[in-house]
């Protein structure tokens, strides 16, 4: 019984000395650490955009296949548009018949009225006149006069009436001719927009279409971009959000370039947050790319916030609740921690080169 009490002790330390054993242990590394966001994304041409129509309609031809390069402006789908085409003929018909020049012939009959009531005003006149004189000879009688005188008033009364009338056909052609080309404007445009033309110069993507197919003003027909200059849209956490700034580094990896990385700067910051991802969208520009990109080529990046050289760094899983470290000898120690990445920890302040750290138990 004695030599059992005797050999439990020696049991019990051995135990110790084999679990401590198998504890991993530590020291701090001085090496360059570098504190980063994480964000996800896919490639983007620059200027990409999702083509609508503007009208529903039917398709009656496609001017383009994927991969064409286009100009500013140059057609892409042409719908049906017979009813519209019609449209404008009628509005074109319409305002040739209310123009200026095909009116002439109206104007012109009221200038000769005017002209013709201004000489029978001049003639009027100048018998007034005449009367006037033989009656201050005592020729004639007053009532001459005054004949001569309603007459003459007659003459300026249609004059000037002949000049309203004119005036007043002009203004009416002018408002019927200004009217109609504003009607064949509107029916041109009208026009217009059952051909659907690219808004920059670049490259067709992808036509989501067919020849006889319906469009609506709600479903995309076709991808462009620019054909040469693409960026990156990545999506970084509303956590993460207020750490990024304009002219960042951004560190990319890809699924179609792997074991490559290449360099990236952040240039814009969308100010909206998408409350369904909780996330931001950010553009960054490549410096370096690959030989050959893609629109929706995913992307993995790490956005590059500080870098700190020679600083005094352990793993993060040798943190206990990222303010306390186990020592070798079992004791805690508390230390300040500084710039942290996915693997390690800067350590500030608490600990030394040389001292010997403890994993904590998971």
């Amino acid at each position: 019984m004695s030599s059992k009490r005797s050999c439990l002790p020696l049991l019990l330390c051995i135990l110790v000395l084999s679990c401590s054993s198998k504890q991993e242990k530590t020291t701090p590394t001085v090496q360059n650490i570098t504190e980063s966001v994480y964000a996800s994304g896919i490639v983007k041409s620059r200027n990409q955009y999702q083509v609508f129509s503007t009208v529903n309609g039917l398709i009656q031809k496609i001017h383009v296949t994927e991969g064409d390069l286009v100009q500013k402006n140059q057609p892409l789908i042409t719908l049906v548009n017979d009813a519209s085409r019609l449209i404008t003929e009628n509005a074109e018909l319409a305002a040739n018949n209310e123009s200026i020049a095909a009116n002439r012939d109206k104007l012109n009959e009221l200038r000769i009225n005017i002209d013709l009531a201004r000489s029978k005003m001049q003639n009027d006149s100048l018998l007034l006149e005449r009367q006037q004189n033989l009656w201050a000879q005592q020729i004639g009688t007053r009532n001459d006069v005054e004949q001569r005188q309603l007459a003459y008033e007659s003459s300026q009364t249609g004059y000037r009436a002949a000049i309203l009338r004119y005036n007043d056909l002009q203004r009416q052609l002018n408002f019927a001719a200004q009217q109609s080309k504003k009607s064949l404007q509107i029916s041109t445009t009208t026009l217009g927009d059952y051909t659907i033309k690219s808004k920059i110069p670049g490259k067709v993507y992808s036509v989501l279409k067919e020849p006889g197919e319906m469009v609506n003003v709600q479903t995309p027909i076709a991808i462009v971009g620019d054909a040469t200059d693409f960026l990156l849209e990545l999506q970084v956490d509303e956590y993460d959000i207020g750490k990024v700034r304009l002219g960042q580094k951004v560190v990319v990896s890809m699924d179609s370039y792997k074991g490559r990385v290449f360099e990236a700067v952040i240039e814009k910051i969308d100010p909206i947050m998408n409350e369904r991802s909780r996330s931001f969208t950010v553009d960054a520009r490549f410096v370096t790319r690959p030989e050959n990109l893609y629109p929706n080529l995913t992307a993995e990046a790490n956005i590059v916030i500080r870098t700190k050289e020679n600083a005094l760094t352990i793993p993060h899983n040798y943190l206990v609740n990222d303010s306390t470290v186990l020592l070798e000898k079992g004791q805690q120690r508390k230390v300040v921690t500084g710039i942290k990445d996915y693997q390690k920890a800067e350590i500030v302040s608490g600990l030394q080169k040389d001292d010997v750290l403890v994993k904590p138990a998971q």
